[in-house]
């Protein structure tokens, strides 16, 4: 593979190709790419640290993809002949593979995920940590450049040795202590006795928390559904923040009268709520859940977000009295403006996207859904023997009448230059146009206030992260208005070329 092509596998901070050959994709993470990458990140660690690959040890794991347990096969085949320690840990979590480079059980110098998160079962990746956290985007493409570094550059000496060690349940024992922490019950206490708790891991890698956290905790668990790690995903798209994954968990807690269901995205860095009513609490909703939370243990605290949060969750924050610190979005560029905020002397307690993606300070900061799932079950436990639900928490939080969100594909390879220039005419367009006010301190692209005669609301449009495209979200506190603003929007979109207007409709 040459070096064009390898470094086209770079996705942010991390690696993402497809692992298996489809009609419409040929596989470009093949064995040669897997050992190639392997080869430069053990360059790579010991350009950083100048530690010794023999005194190096790696914890990988996989989530249920297909593909999985090849990798990490090609993996443990470079390292090992390097000399590094490998530790297999098998089905695992992103969150857990960060964790091993603080549990004393393993003392990972680096921990390696073998996942594409929520994407289709022909895709897979890697993400990467050591004990300082994720790394950022510069070391991945640091690691591809050096990825043609010949082996005998690399200190060939005897081959290292190959442990498996059970990851996902030292993580869940860690998880279970947390809560009985929280909560201030005895080691060995049931806190969710009487209480039916579901969940759904989406046939990903999530499937251990019915059994290893919420079960030792006394909840029943009757009801959770996809438990099984599946790599074909065959049930719906193992993803939080897709509609018909959040229908099937509803429906499953009403049909079995839970409490809470809980669900988890593949590799459980993500993770959503339905209330025992069957309602979703995800996105804006989930953002006020953990943040009323949050925001009890640290007052005042600021809330980083990515840009498209609802104006009604600002209000709620500050109601709380916490402060929005809208950014751009990525996860890891929330997660970075959280500890940049703190380094800065500002309180920052908690980094979260819309995705779900919630990096809580007193846990590394670190993307972690099962964490976040654990944080909502503790408040659960507590308000419990009040009668209470943790979702009445957000029972103030004001809900916009309708929302939308159109992508339009920038049909040019100049994406990059053509979509800034559309945002900064739209912005012109917004100033001139009556009932659509700029938002004018909005980081990432432009953000606009509605006004009548287009009821009440916003919208934002903004590049899209990884496609070529332009995101256009909408929300509306009055019925039935979007299709007016809609209609508005063609007199600034229908004018503009290289770009796919047709789902304007």
């Amino acid at each position: 593979m040459d070096r064009v092509e390898l470094m086209s596998l770079q996705n942010g901070s991390d690696i993402r190709g497809f692992a298996l050959d489809t009609d419409l994709h040929k596989k470009n993470l093949t064995e040669e790419t897997v050992r190639l990458i392997a080869r430069g990140t053990a360059k790579w660690w010991t350009e950083k640290t100048n530690k010794r690959l023999e005194k190096t040890v790696v914890t990988i794991g996989h989530d249920s993809r297909l593909s999985g347990p090849s990798i990490k096969e090609w993996l443990t085949h470079v390292f090992t002949d390097l000399g590094m320690t490998v530790i297999d840990a098998g089905m695992a979590t992103t969150p857990a593979l960060f964790m091993s480079t603080q549990y004393d059980d393993f003392k990972s110098d680096l921990g390696i995920m073998i996942t594409a998160s929520h994407l289709p079962m022909e895709y897979n990746g890697l993400k990467f940590f050591t004990k300082d956290g994720g790394l950022e985007h510069d070391d991945i493409t640091s690691i591809l450049n050096l990825a043609d570094t010949p082996e005998n550059q690399l200190g060939l000496i005897d081959k290292g040795e190959v442990l498996a060690k059970d990851l996902l349940s030292v993580y869940a024992d860690d998880l279970v202590g947390k809560i009985r922490k929280a909560l201030g019950v005895e080691e060995t206490a049931r806190p969710l006795d009487g209480r039916r708790i579901i969940v759904d891991a989406g046939n990903g890698a999530g499937g251990f928390f019915a059994d290893k956290v919420l079960k030792p905790l006394g909840a029943d668990t009757t009801g959770s559904q996809f438990l099984e790690p599946d790599g074909t995903f065959p049930n719906h798209e193992s993803n939080p923040d897709n509609k018909a994954a959040m229908k099937s968990i509803s429906e499953a807690v009403l049909a079995n009268e839970a409490d809470l269901g809980i669900i988890f995205d593949t590799d459980v860095d993500r993770s959503a709520i339905v209330d025992k009513k069957g309602h979703s609490i995800n996105r804006n909703n989930l953002i006020g859940l953990i943040g009323a939370i949050i925001l009890e243990e640290n007052p005042g605290t600021t809330i980083v977000t990515n840009s498209p949060v609802s104006d009604h969750l600002i209000q709620f924050i500050e109601s709380k009295g916490g402060k929005i610190d809208r950014y751009i979005s990525g996860y890891r560029n929330v997660i970075n403006r959280g500890i940049e905020l703190n380094d800065q002397g500002v309180d920052c307690a908690l980094a979260i996207e819309t995705s779900g993606h919630a990096a809580i300070r007193e846990n590394y900061f670190l993307d972690d859904g099962a964490y976040l799932a654990a944080k909502i079950i503790a408040k659960e436990a507590e308000l419990s023997h009040s009668g209470s639900s943790v979702t009445e928490l957000i029972q103030d939080l004001d809900q916009p009448a309708e929302t939308e969100e159109i992508r339009f594909v920038i049909e040019t390879p100049a994406y990059k230059e053509v979509g800034p220039d559309i945002l900064e005419r739209f912005a012109l367009w917004i100033k001139e146009t009556d009932g659509f006010s700029l938002v004018e301190d909005n980081l990432e692209g432009k953000r606009s206030q509605i006004s009548a005669p287009y009821g009440k609301g916003w919208l934002l449009l903004r590049m899209s992260l990884h496609e070529p495209k332009l995101v256009l979200q909408i929300e509306n506190d009055e019925n039935n208005r979007i299709p007016d603003i809609k209609e508005k929007l063609k007199t600034f979109f229908y004018s503009i070329e290289d770009l796919d207007t047709s789902r304007l409709v």
